[in-house]
């Protein structure tokens, strides 16, 4: 399960990381609103808890920014401000759940794997993934440029679904062979290197707009970048 902590008091972060951390979970933690936002915006999370009272970007704003792009992710509000009209505030502006601070870590947990639970029962996963003209269909495994049909070997298709499904993340080859190939480690080979090449010549030759892009010696993004942008 992966848990996104937009927190700024630094000793409840660590209680609240070691907590989850040690009930399995993987957590990645912002210690303001505009950084949690942005976390929030461009990475996959499960559930983000999110304190009412941060840095920048208060998390009522945050919670409001998050709902305007993703209605499925579970947000779970913390305060100290345990009046009703806080409480109310914050439900209505998206979160899931609260949990008034000081609070109990087993309570957290458990309003954690209830939400989360909750979430993925209620949530339909979307079956088309568009992205510059790119249009990727999950259920009938295709895919189509400005409404050109792309023709995809099973593998190449794999590839393309799990960049799609991680835009505007930095991706390792190993990564890359872990999810694509099924292989948890580098055995010296260039197949990942080799298939994107295969698909850059399918989605992105002809295009202004390329959507495969390297990062030396980190690996792959998968974003929207015109050629001038690429050249600056």
């Amino acid at each position: 399960m992966k848990v996104l902590l937009v927190e700024d008091e630094a000793g409840l972060v660590s209680v609240i990381v070691r907590g989850l951390t040690g009930a399995g979970m993987e957590v990645s933690v912002a210690a303001d609103g505009n950084m949690g936002l942005e976390m929030a915006l461009n990475h996959q999370f499960d559930i983000i808890i999110l304190d009412i009272m941060l840095p920048g970007m208060n998390g009522i704003q945050v919670c409001k920014e998050i709902r305007k792009q993703n209605d499925t992710v579970a947000i779970l509000m913390l305060t100290a401000l345990s009046s009703t009209e806080n409480i109310v505030t914050g439900l209505n502006s998206g979160a899931d759940d609260y949990l008034a601070k000081p609070f109990k870590f087993a309570e957290m947990e458990a309003r954690i794997r209830t939400l989360v639970r909750r979430s993925k029962a209620g949530s339909t996963p979307k079956s088309v993934i568009s992205i510059a003209g790119l249009e990727v269909n999950t259920v009938s495994k295709t895919a189509r440029r400005n409404g050109k049909t792309i023709s995809l070997t099973a593998t190449e298709y794999h590839l393309l679904e799990y960049f799609v499904k991680n835009q505007n993340m930095v991706l390792s080859r190993i990564q890359i062979l872990e999810n694509v190939w099924d292989i948890d480690f580098n055995m010296g080979t260039n197949v990942v290197d080799v298939y994107i090449n295969y698909l850059r010549k399918k989605i992105d030759n002809g295009y202004d707009t390329k959507l495969i892009h390297t990062v030396f010696g980190m690996g792959y993004i998968f974003k929207e970048e015109t050629v001038d942008e690429a050249s600056n």
